[in-house]
């Protein structure tokens, strides 16, 4: 027997399969069960989300014999004659090669004509708005009042094609894109079932990388299969089927434009060519890259909100620390226009070259984008103690020497370690109840991100004599744990458990302290959040 493609293997045979759909499940199925079904039926959506393998569901439903729930048993001989595509019952029509008006007088002429076995015929028009306009005005007094037996299923992906006078005439069902999250979960229960081993990772790569489309996270976890057939399915094999780079690829990439490494760069870009990748979708992955930052910088977003892993998310929060939104902003804009041109072009590599090239080197351009990276540079190098060199060169500001109130390492003179902070009676008290109940506290917490980040961090008393602070000992997780929303979260926890009401804020790394005596006893009892007792 020839081989089945995944997404016809693995199409919904029921209405508790269709993923992502909920409310045009539930409307169908009660109309079935009620017998309460209409006469035309129009399903709009962008491709993959469904359309088909609802309409045919719902084709086997309403002559279903022994249905169930609204759903089609699958195993009495009208279900059967469906699933087979031998049904006399069910007819399914491509509107894009019998668009014109004799195959819609075909249609009226054949519906005159009761079924030879079961209730209905249903009429499956696909891509309807390909139908001339001969077609839809042929279409139409059948479509208005047809015979008793037929339904008629019309679907579309531009609905804004259809004549207002076919769409008034049906039950219309706008199929919307599904979530990334729900197409993991639908991809995870086929690769179970087939019993192909891939990484979760992966499997959320391939699900934002459909676009919103089911069919066609299926279509590309089946290429992915059949690349490395019998092997286990890695992220980085996935990147290398579908020709796309990862995420620490897009952080090198920016990390070389914030420190004017043209060279490294350019090598970069190279490894990508050499590797096959199409530079078009490169560009299209990097506008994506930028708009995450851009999100987490600018919003409380978790790693389910931005479609990535944990891993990934940390990644990104060491990054966003060190570009500000402003310049997100222009490299979007920038990366957009080249997302346009790059695609009518001959020499794609040439061009995405200079695009680079022109944000490491603003001084080589004099348009308002590389006046404000320029000066952007400038005060981020003025504030890290650099002096340009005359006082006022700012092409010099990108490739400056340090200045004299800076150390070699880049850092101001006088920077010096602070003293240790000695605790109060009150915080010595608070600190031993802490200590007994922060595994609770930390099980309080509903945050995955929150308690990820906390896992470098460690508890010291506020040099005020009141609250505490928690200090991260890593930029990243300070990066992503320094919210808001997670310090009331942690207050909160500490009170539902404790019933103590405390003043805690968040530092970064940084401020040093002399006494660790009691660190390594603490940490065993905060499970990985350091406390320092300085008495």
């Amino acid at each position: 027997m020839s081989y089945t493609a995944l997404y016809r293997k693995w199409r919904p045979p029921v209405f508790d399969d269709v993923r992502g759909q909920d409310p045009i499940v539930s409307a169908l199925r009660n109309q079935i069960i009620n017998g309460r079904t209409g006469h035309a039926y129009l399903f709009c959506g962008t491709r993959g989300t469904g359309k088909t393998s609802v309409a045919k569901i719902f084709a086997k439903a309403v002559n279903c014999e022994n249905p169930v729930n609204g759903n089609p048993c699958n195993a009495c001989p009208s279900c059967r004659a469906v699933n087979d595509g031998i049904s006399v019952n069910v007819i399914e029509i491509d509107a894009a090669s019998n668009n014109g008006v004799d195959n819609i007088r075909e249609i009226r002429e054949e519906v005159r004509y009761a079924p030879a076995d079961g209730r209905f015929k249903v009429y499956i028009i696909d891509e309807v708005h390909m139908l001339s306009t001969g077609a839809f005005n042929a279409l139409l007094k059948t479509l208005e009042e047809p015979p008793e037996h037929v339904i008629f299923i019309l679907a579309t992906t531009e609905a804004y094609k259809i004549p207002i006078t076919i769409l008034s005439r049906c039950q219309r069902y706008d199929f919307r894109r599904i979530p990334a999250g729900t197409i993991a979960g639908r991809l995870k229960e086929l690769t179970d079932g087939e019993q192909v081993e891939i990484e979760d990772r992966a499997l959320r790569y391939i699900a934002r990388k459909a676009d919103g489309s089911l069919r066609d996270s299926i279509s590309l976890l089946d290429q992915c299969i059949a690349f490395y057939y019998g092997e286990a399915l890695t992220y980085d094999k996935v990147l290398d089927v579908l020709g796309a780079v990862s995420y620490d690829l897009f952080g090198n990439l920016l990390a070389c434009i914030i420190e004017q490494r043209t060279a490294d760069c350019i090598g970069m870009i190279d490894e990508i060519v050499l590797q096959g990748r199409e530079l078009s979708q490169l560009v299209s992955d990097f506008i994506w890259y930028l708009r995450n930052l851009l999100l987490l910088k600018s919003s409380d977003i978790d790693a389910d909100t931005l479609e990535v892993s944990e891993e990934d998310l940390i990644s990104l929060a060491g990054m966003a620390r060190r570009v500000s939104e402003e310049t997100l902003l222009r490299y979007i804009r920038v990366f957009s226009e080249l997302s346009g041109k790059i695609r009518q072009v001959p020499d794609k590599r040439v061009l995405l070259e200079l695009t680079f090239i022109k944000l490491i080197r603003p001084e080589t351009e004099y348009n308002l984008d590389a006046v404000l990276n320029r000066l952007e540079l400038l005060e981020q190098r003025m504030a890290a103690g650099y002096v340009p060199a005359g006082g006022s060169d700012v092409q010099g500001a990108g490739r400056g020497q340090a200045g004299p109130g800076t150390s070699p390492a880049g850092k101001p003179a006088h920077s010096q370690q602070r003293p240790p902070v000695r605790m109060t009676g009150d915080q010595k008290e608070q600190m031993a109840i802490l200590k007994e109940n922060w595994s609770q506290i930390m099980s309080a917490l509903t945050s995955k991100s929150a308690k990820l980040s906390l896992q470098r961090a460690r508890l010291l008393p506020d040099e005020k004599g009141v609250g505490f602070v928690i200090q991260f000992q890593d930029e990243k997780c300070y990066a992503i744990g320094a919210r808001e929303p997670y310090l009331a979260a942690v207050k909160e926890a500490v009170l539902k458990v404790t019933g103590m009401e405390l003043m805690l804020r968040f530092a970064g790394p940084g401020s040093s302290r002399d006494n660790d005596s009691a660190e390594q006893d603490l940490s065993k009892v905060f499970r990985g959040v350091k406390i320092e007792n300085e008495d």
